[in-house]
Parts: structure tokens; sequence; C-alpha cells
């Protein structure tokens, strides 16, 4: 081996080399590789800790925005199909030229029943349904049971029309429950990402009272002002299509005698012919087409950008308690006070809606005004409630039946004036009347709607567990309502504006013995518990995992 420098001395001789020469050191790295491979550049976890969690909570923004584009889009192309179809299929000349030997008349009054009376057994099987798909999930098969029914459309006869409505009958509690546990799930989420320091957060325990109420709050407002909207792009098929094909109002009104109050039925002397031509098939074929493109994109919407309601080991502790539990407890669940005395108004809220479309709509506005003002006072009424929605955001500040309790003095002053209010028919100049009533009816109805999905958010939002049965309950008294009002369709109009006036002032009554309970007595509520076969390790209460301590081991 040489050394560095010098000679090497051998036999005889010495040998001479030149001296080793020293390697300049490595050059550094540039600078942005150096930031890249550098293990100790400066990495903030703080603040890497932060940015995660406001994606989360962007995240949980977008969810909530795109379930409300969601449903506002699948209600929008229902009922819009469903109003320019009712209106086709009334027309004598549209029945007699394509479908003289089919009974359309006869098919729409099944298709109302399928719609209106399938919900009644809506609260058995919606939670096995919610708790076997997930929340999403449920959304998404929904939303495509809907586009189901526009399909039908491009053949209509009986074994498509019926079947699909009753399909529609069934999914109606499921879908709305599932909404409404979506929207408040969301609230939960949110207060986790934005507390996510906290112990009970970090150790998923129970959520301290009261903690999500404002974003409960917000949330349901949201989703409210956007789901409104779809009474106004609801009529825009009917605009666009029958509106310039409709008969004038003093020949489709010619026998009607009397308007308002007066009424028996819907409108007595109304004329079966309202189409001046008839539309071309292929302009329908069209127009399904663009509301079935639509159903898809409420589908897209649902399975893309929604995300889910809970995390997979919580989906697995919810469906842990047993089917036949999950199937009992929306019955057990009335036993609780609260949502006794809330029952009323989950009948009332399916009643006021159906009222504002079936009542004034039409035996008020379409008798005075004529068939081709129909879309202006829906789309008054829907951008009324969307608008009015966000008053519901003043229950940041006011007590929670603060909504409530504005929404009966509305109706209830409204329901009076009906009761009174008879204008003549084909009289034009009680438009203004008209559209100020269908406004302030909307604004009712706004602070009803989203008052009762934030009351129950606000009651069982820290019972994650609960969330689905108790929307599940009140959706399903909501159809019982819609239903009552399709049963006296044909009863007098005082008798409609009796019954409503009579439970707008049942309100104070349930809201004096709710206060009472609450504050006086100090009643808790009496929360089920499934009774057996509950399996070991579970608790029953929550249906969470219960580990067991070192005496019972």
């Amino acid at each position: 081996r040489l050394p560095p420098t010098g000679t090497l001395r051998t036999a005889g001789c010495d040998v001479a080399f030149p001296s080793q020469t020293v390697r300049p050191p490595p050059a550094p790295f540039p600078p942005q590789m150096g930031e890249f491979l550098d293990p100790l550049a400066e990495y903030n976890e703080e603040e890497e800790e932060k940015k995660y969690y406001r994606r989360k909570r962007l995240g949980v923004i977008k969810n909530v925005v795109a379930a409300s584009v969601g449903a506002m889009i699948v209600y929008g192309v229902y009922m819009g199909l469903l109003q320019m179809q009712f209106i086709l299929h009334y027309d004598t000349t549209y029945r007699e030229v394509k479908y003289s030997s089919l009974g359309l008349e006869d098919i729409d009054k099944k298709m109302l029943m399928g719609i209106n009376v399938t919900p009644i057994i809506g609260l058995l099987y919606t939670p096995v349904l919610i708790r076997f798909l997930g929340t999403k999930w449920m959304m998404f098969l929904a939303s495509g049971i809907y586009a189901l029914f526009v399909s039908t459309n491009y053949w209509e006869r009986y074994y498509t029309l019926v079947p699909s409505a009753v399909a529609i009958g069934v999914a109606i509690v499921p879908f709305w429950a599932s909404l409404g546990n979506y929207i408040t799930r969301m609230a939960q989420q949110y207060y986790e990402y934005m507390n996510y320091k906290q112990e009970h957060v970090q150790e998923q325990k129970k959520l301290p009272k009261g903690a999500c109420h404002p974003y409960i709050i917000v949330f349901q407002s949201i989703s409210h002002i956007i789901f409104n909207l779809s009474f106004v792009f609801a009529e825009l098929p009917t605009l666009v299509v029958l509106n310039p094909q409709l008969l004038q109002s003093s020949h489709i009104l010619y026998n009607v005698k009397k308007c308002g109050a007066d009424v028996q039925g819907m409108i007595p002397g109304f004329n079966d012919t309202v189409l001046l031509t008839l539309p071309h098939s292929m302009v329908l074929i069209e127009v399904e087409s663009v509301l079935m493109g639509f159903a898809f994109l409420s589908m897209i919407i649902f399975l893309g950008l929604c995300g889910a309601a809970y995390r997979p080991t919580e989906e697995i502790d919810l469906r842990s308690i047993g089917w036949g539990n999950i199937f009992q407890l929306p019955f057990k669940h009335l036993r609780d006070y609260r949502l006794r005395l809330l029952c009323p108004f989950f009948i009332y809220s399916g009643f006021e809606t159906a009222f504002a479309i079936f009542g004034i709509s039409m035996s008020y506005g379409v008798c005075v005004l004529g068939l081709d003002n129909l879309w202006l006072l829906v789309a008054a009424y829907g951008l009324s409630t969307s608008i009015f929605s966000s008053l519901s955001l003043c229950l940041l500040r006011l007590p929670r039946w603060a909504g409530l309790a504005g929404s009966a003095v509305i109706h209830g002053v409204l329901l009076v004036a009906l009761l009174a209010f008879s204008p003549p028919p084909r009289d034009p100049t009680y438009q203004g009347a008209l559209l100020s009533i269908i406004v302030l009816w909307g604004m009712g109805s706004a602070l009803n709607k989203s008052g009762l999905s934030i009351v129950l958010g606000m009651l069982y939002g820290e019972e994650k567990e609960r969330l689905d049965f108790v929307y599940t309950i009140y959706h399903w008294w909501q159809a019982i309502g819609i239903f009552i009002v399709y049963l006296w369709s044909n009863f007098p109009m005082r008798v409609s504006l009796l019954a409503g006036l009579t439970h707008r002032l049942c309100y104070y009554g349930n809201q004096g013995a709710f206060l009472l309970m609450q504050r006086v007595f100090q009643l808790e509520p009496s929360l089920t518990k499934p009774d057996s076969q509950v399996k070991p390790g579970l608790n029953p209460e929550l249906g969470l995992i219960k580990y067991p301590s070192d005496q019972e081991c």
C-alpha cells in the first residue's frame, strides 16, 4: 500500500511517485432538493394538523351543499314531471287522440293513491334500510327510484306508471329520513373537526350537551334554503312546454261559479279541455330526456360528492344491536314525551305543504287567475320558502321554539283570513292579494319546516345512534299529514281551513306542556333500550362496544 506522499525504498533504488491529489468536498444540494431531502427540514406539525382539519371542515360543507342540491334536483324533476303529466292527462282531447282506450284518468288516480298511501307503512322498513345500506347509499338508492319514475313516462301504461308510483311512495320516508339524518351528522362532524384537540373528541365519547347546536342550526337552514328552490325549478317544464298551448282562462273557467272558501272539492265546473293545441310527441320526449338527465345528475351528486355520514366502525356498532331491535326501536321511541308532543307538528308539516299546492294554488289561485298563472303561484311559494328559511338562523340567538311559534302565528292569521275570503272567478285584479297570501304562507312553511328539523337536531344532536329513528318518525307522520289532505280533497274548503286552524291552536297547548315537563317537573325523556337478545359485550343503550372491567372478567 503506497503512502500518500514521498518515496518508496526498494532493493538498491529509490522510486519516487507523485503525491495523491485531494478531492474537493461535494457540492451542496440545490435549495429545492435540499428542502425535500434534508431530514432536518423545518416541519410544523401543528400547522399541518390545522390544514388537515381545515380541509375536513370544507369537505363537510361540501357534503351539506351537495346533498341539498341533489335533493333539490330530485324533487324539482319529480314535481315538474308530475304536474306536466297531470295537466296533459286531464285534457279530454289529449286522452282521446293519443290514448283513447287506455284510461289515463284512472291511471292518474291509482298513481296518486300509490304515492300517498304507500308511505303509511314506511315506519316498518325505513330504519332497517338506512342501517343496512347506510345514510349516503339510501339517498342514492332513493334518487335512483325517482329516476326510474321519470323513465317510465317514455311508455305510459298502467304496468309502468302505477308500479313506479308505488316505488316512489316506498322511497319517500327513507329518503327524507336519510337526508335529515345526514345534515345533522354533518353538523356533528363539523364540531368534531373544529374541536379536534378536545379529549372527548379524540376518545370518540358522547358530545357535550348543546355543543353542536349552532352548527345544526346553520346547516339545516342552508339545506332548506337550497332545497326549497325545487318548487321554482319544477315549474320550468310547464312554463316552457304547456303554457303556450293553454286555452284562455275565460274558456277554461267558463262554468266555474265560485272560488275560495265556498268551493267543495278542487274547482267545480273546471273545463275538461284546457289545451288549444296538443304538444308534439318529440317535444315531450325531449323534455323527459332532459329531466332524465337531471335525475341521473342527482344520482351522481349523491354518489360522488357526498361523503360518508358515519365511520366504518360506527356503522358496525349501529348494526350490532340486532335487526330485530332496529325494527322495534322506532315504535319504542314513541314513549319519549318529546316526540309525542311534537307529533301534531309533524302531521301539520305535511298538511301545510299539500294545502299550499292543492288548496291555495288551485282553489284560490287557478280558480281566480287561470291555469296559465299556476306556475307563478307555485314559484312564488318556493322562492318565499327558500328566502325565509334563512330566518331560522335567528335561532342562534332566540329560543329554539321561536321558529315554530312564528309559523303558528302566521298560518293562524292566514287561515282565519282565508275562511272569509271567497273571490269571484276570472278576476285578475286579485293577483296581488293572492301572491301576498302565498308568499306569507311560504314564510310560515319555511319557519315550520326548518324549525322542526332544527328542534329535532337540537334535542337528539348528541345521540347519533338515535337520529335515524327520530327522523323516520318525523317524516312518517309528515307523510300521514299529506295522506290526510289526499283523503279530504273532495271535502268543502272550509272543513280543511277549520281543521288547519284547530291544529294551529293545539300548538300552544303542546308547547306549554313541553316546557312544563322540562322546566317545572324536570322530567327526563323515556329513552328506549333494546329489551333482550343483545349481543354480549355491547352497550344496549348506545349499540357501541362496551369493554368489561377487571372485576367482570
